[in-house]
């Protein structure tokens, strides 16, 4: 034994010098959809008490311009969570992005305040009736810049569709002057609050987070029912493509989330951390399902090729399923 005990002493010197292994630290960039500000204000909350060196830092906006901004101005960021998975297909894979996990869903709702102009009567059956009346004050955002705009056109044109209504949709968009297109639409929450407008339209979980009245709408042109995929598409948009004069056709579906790392991003110890707190039923998507924000668990991935990709950090929480 007695010889044993300078082997121990060098040994617990030895531990005492080594550093210990290091968690993540550091700044780590989000750039994400305005609609999930709330609930990833209380998740960065949550991951920086998990790991105190890291110091998330949130930009909010509108899907496709938070794309853009790293796509083609080359922002520095880490991780990019969308309101469409779409954009991060179409604006950051393959180029900043490798895969695309689908983690939560939403719907369009048509909110308001008890000061909204016919606030005692709106309801599911009558609302474009109201919207299309003289001296009520609506708005969406900006369909360029936010999905939440242009799948706000498509429900009006599925409306049209659903109602048997021809010209609905564009009688609607003539009653609405274009001051009240925001570029996000989080934006219009607070016109809504002043008095300033009389209805927006928002994702349910947004209404949810703001204690807004809203309206629900038929699952038939909510494009919440991922069942009615087939009714939705005929529905179509066209936004801004990447190019300045080019065009890009929007066509409906049900609304899901993506979410991706970013390959050159500065922090990639950071960004796998967050992701495997964000994806875990018991972590984030706890968070999400408790701000009207139903996430899908597990998360999902396309192709068995693409979960391959995945940090494998992350791929317990996803199955491939389209």
């Amino acid at each position: 034994m007695k010889k044993l005990i300078p082997v121990l002493a060098v040994a617990v010197v030895l531990s005492l010098c080594l550093p210990a292994s290091a968690g993540p630290a550091g700044k780590l960039i989000i750039f994400h959809a305005g609609s999930l500000s709330v609930p990833f204000a209380r998740i960065e909350k949550e991951v920086e008490a998990r790991y105190p060196g890291v110091d998330v830092l949130r930009e909010a906006g509108g899907s496709t311009k938070m794309a853009r901004m790293i796509s083609e101005l080359n922002k520095p960021a880490d991780i990019m969570a969308s309101a469409d998975f779409a954009v991060i297909d179409k604006n950051l894979i393959p180029a900043k992005a490798d895969w695309n996990i689908r983690f939560a869903t939403n719907q369009l709702v048509l909110c308001y305040t008890a000061k909204s102009k016919n606030a005692g009567k709106i309801n599911s059956g009558n609302w474009y009736r109201i919207l299309a009346e003289k001296g009520v004050r609506w708005g969406h955002s900006d369909p360029n810049l936010d999905p939440c705009g242009y799948r706000s056109l498509m429900v009006l044109r599925l409306a049209e569709k659903f109602y048997h209504e021809d010209g609905l949709s564009r009688r609607l968009l003539a009653n609405r002057p274009k001051k009240y297109v925001r570029p996000k639409s989080v934006e219009l929450v607070s016109m809504l609050q002043t008095g300033h407008l009389d209805y927006a339209w928002e994702y349910l979980s947004v209404a949810v987070q703001h204690g807004l009245r809203y309206v629900k709408l038929p699952d038939q042109i909510n494009l919440g029912n991922y069942k009615y995929d087939s009714f939705y598409k005929q529905a179509s948009v066209k936004v801004s493509g990447k190019k300045p004069g080019t065009w890009v056709t929007r066509r409906g579906k049900s609304c899901t989330y993506g979410i991706t790392l970013i390959k050159d991003g500065p922090n990639r110890q950071a960004a796998v951390a967050f992701l495997d707190f964000l994806l875990d039923p018991d972590g984030g998507l706890k968070v999400l399902k408790q701000m009207g924000q139903p996430p899908f668990v597990p998360c999902r991935v396309p192709s068995q090729k693409m979960k391959n990709k995945l940090p494998a950090e992350l791929v317990k929480w996803v199955e491939v399923r389209n």
